[in-house]
């Protein structure tokens, strides 16, 4: 999955076996981004820390995402 589709703002490829090394991948990438200055990953980034201070629509981002990850074909 690429970071935009997580929520971001490019097209960085992440690969993982699984949704939550895909999602812990992004969440990597989003700081390794904002940590070199980039700022068009700060509000993607921010969007990540803050999608558990709720934790349903957390909870359905987190569900959607896995969904979307089992629907890819593998390459």
């Amino acid at each position: 999955m690429t970071c935009r589709q997580l929520g971001g703002p490019c097209d960085f490829a992440h690969r993982g076996s699984t949704a939550d090394e895909v999602i812990k991948a992004q969440d990597g990438h989003l700081k390794e981004m904002v940590a070199s200055g980039d700022e068009s990953h700060q509000s993607a980034l921010k969007d990540m820390k803050g999608r558990w201070k709720n934790p349903i629509a957390g909870m359905g981002w987190y569900k959607k995402t896995k969904r979307e990850f089992a629907e890819l074909r593998e390459d």
